[in-house]
């Protein structure tokens, strides 16, 4: 089988996946029940909630360019942006193609030659980073909450969040020494990027007039969210919805509202992405900033 079969092989399975878990979820919930949800979305909210989407992946793209330049591939913030923003429109929409990160991958080994496994290093690096904070954020919010459910995680909770954050320092520490350095400041960022996110799906909240189990919800959404990076469908096209189907089965929340968050999140993600597509016919030139 040639890479090219094996590629469009892995897209037609991943289309299949998507599409079947969309239709397991509407055999669960009523189609209807979830438009009406979407029907009453206040407008003002949803473009704040747009507003701090963009903030989120603009701190993600510092984030990113933090590790490349710790490798030694001097990309300006302007050019990093623009190259993020491209591998978002690859990663949704051209899933059959070259992927968003090893399109960025590709670019900067080639501009900078810092070597892949350096490349590859950073890309995976800020993946989970990210995945981190998003852990760290749900136990937090697992804390506060009140759901019994979560409760009787308690003291489990409390032990996860320190314990996975030195578990991924010394992960650094062993595999990846070169962008230790940079560990606490990627961190930083991490945690800014997933509040950012945070405050995005509360103003999907309310922009859909969710004002009970508004903790709840939020934890939901970090779970789907750490759920949506495993590579099993297109853009997390259906895993982020059965993470919220079953995450309000279990905590008692409304099934319809939930799907209808994840939809209206998933749409932002795209309006978002599409944005890309004006790099994918210009390719962004690569500038060169000495600044760290």
């Amino acid at each position: 089988m040639t890479e090219k079969l094996r590629k469009q092989g892995i897209t037609v399975l991943k289309i299949i996946v998507s599409a079947a878990l969309i239709y397991f979820i509407f055999t669960k919930i009523d189609l209807k029940d979830v438009l009406q949800t979407l029907r009453k979305s206040d407008p003002l909210f949803l473009f704040l909630a747009l507003l701090f989407f963009v903030v989120s992946k603009v701190l993600s793209a510092f984030r990113l360019n933090l590790y490349f330049h710790q490798i030694g591939a001097q990309l300006s913030h302007t050019s990093n942006l623009k190259l993020y923003l491209l591998g978002m429109f690859y990663n949704l929409f051209l899933p059959g193609g070259i992927g968003g990160d090893a399109y960025k991958g590709y670019v900067v080994q080639k501009a900078y030659q810092p070597g892949t496994k350096k490349v590859v290093s950073s890309l995976l690096l800020d993946r989970l980073s990210g995945m981190l904070l998003l852990f760290v954020y749900a136990c937090a919010l697992a804390l506060l909450s009140e759901n019994a459910f979560l409760q009787s995680f308690f003291w489990l909770l409390m032990v996860a969040i320190p314990a996975s954050v030195v578990v991924f320092w010394f992960v650094n520490k062993s595999f990846f020494p070169t962008t230790l350095p940079v560990f606490w400041k990627s961190f930083g960022y991490s945690a800014l990027v997933q509040l950012a996110q945070l405050v995005c799906a509360l103003f999907i909240l309310r922009s859909l007039s969710v004002t009970l189990d508004a903790i709840e919800y939020l934890f939901v959404f970090l779970i789907s969210s750490i759920v949506s990076v495993i590579p099993l469908t297109i853009g997390g096209i259906g895993s982020r919805e059965v993470t919220f189907l079953y995450g309000a089965k279990w905590l008692g929340l409304d099934a319809s509202t939930s799907i209808g968050i994840s939809f209206t999140f998933f749409l932002i993600t795209a309006l978002v992405s599409f944005l890309g597509i004006a790099y994918h016919f210009k390719k962004p030139e690569l500038e060169s900033n000495q600044s760290k």
